[in-house]
């Protein structure tokens, strides 16, 4: 995915009531940006770091920014929950995913039972739903998820269950914007029930597919897919 307007750099001052943030500008200007990640964003906030933000494109919105990435650690993590359905689209419609290649119809937001699962891929022999999560939690040379308790996400796992008792393929495809981290695994101590229905989703046949990306001010690529443990 490339950013297609050059981004605007500055630091952090804060981050408020979930979804706006004080950014400084280089040139000293103080503006507010929104935040679309609605989690504890939990190791990935540090008031005066680098950040970058993309400008609004619609003039009428309140906030004229919207945060994209935060340096923590020399590194750069991606902020910005809105990407990763476009990254998983995008990589599953030009193979870039090797468990996910060879789909000729990649479609995003698809209704099935009582949910919206984010991408349907086809071909002529198999369909295969597709639920992408946002990973920016880091726990030693872990990522981890949720960094809040999540029961939309809970009920994404069991439709994923779901429609594997009907013998349809079904993936849980976590996007982990960071790239100082090797192994995935779900966070426990956060939220117990999402981590059991993982593992519960697991035992079904529900693949998991963690895939670390690479963020920089010009775009976020696919690097490699990790290991998980889904044991406490």
């Amino acid at each position: 995915m490339i950013f297609e307007t050059p981004l605007v750099h500055g630091t952090l001052i804060r981050r408020y009531k979930r979804f706006l943030s004080d950014i400084r500008l280089d040139d000293g200007t103080t503006v507010i940006a929104h935040c679309t990640n609605s989690g504890s964003m939990k190791t990935c906030i540090e008031e005066g770091a680098e950040v970058y933000l993309s400008p609004a494109k619609d003039p009428k919105r309140k906030t004229r920014f919207t945060w994209e990435m935060i340096k923590i650690n020399g590194q750069w993590v991606g902020v910005n929950t809105s990407h990763p359905n476009l990254i998983a689209f995008e990589a599953i419609k030009n193979g870039a995913i090797d468990k996910l290649s060879g789909y000729t119809h990649v479609q995003r937001e698809v209704k099935t039972g009582d949910s919206r699962i984010d991408i349907m891929a086809q071909n002529t022999h198999e369909t295969c739903f597709i639920e992408v999560k946002n990973v920016t939690m880091k726990d030693s040379e872990y990522a981890r998820f949720p960094d809040a308790v999540t029961t939309r996400g809970k009920k994404h796992l069991e439709e994923l269950i779901n429609l594997r008792k009907e013998g349809i393929r079904a993936v849980m495809l976590y996007i982990i914007q960071r790239s100082d981290v090797e192994i995935f695994a779900p966070a426990h101590e956060i939220d117990p029930d999402y981590a059991y229905t993982l593992k519960h989703a697991y035992n079904a046949g529900v693949e998991i597919i963690p895939i670390r990306v690479k963020v920089n001010p010009n775009e976020i690529k696919i690097e490699k897919e990790l290991p998980f443990v889904l044991d406490a």
